[in-house]
């Protein structure tokens, strides 16, 4: 009998900040909830390797339910905190960010 390897927990959690550049209308899933998809803007400096770097990205990104209704009340350029996990864009050809809760910043 061969001993069960233990499975190392998997993890897919991001919290950053981010502002809201770009949002799209709000449309509802098949399921009848609602789903905002928004572009966000990111800029931070970090510390990699002992240096210094300056990280400055734009995310796609996307709510469903309560928070899409929230976000699209948003202003645009508003600064988000948000907390959520990375999937794959329906076409499978780039990264999502699914965001599951806003933070206080």
């Amino acid at each position: 009998m061969v001993d069960a390897v233990p499975v190392s927990p998997s993890f897919n959690e991001v919290v950053l900040t981010a502002s809201i550049v770009e949002r799209k209308a709000l449309r509802y899933t098949p399921a009848g909830l609602p789903a905002l998809d928004i572009g966000l803007h990111h800029e931070s400096d970090v510390v990699e390797a002992q240096q210094p770097r300056k990280v400055v990205c734009d995310i796609r990104a996307v709510a469903i339910g309560p928070l899409a209704e929230q976000l699209n009340r948003t202003d645009i350029g508003a600064e988000l905190k948000i907390k959520g996990f990375l999937g794959m864009t329906r076409n499978k050809r780039a990264l999502l960010l699914h965001i599951i809760e806003l933070l206080p910043n």
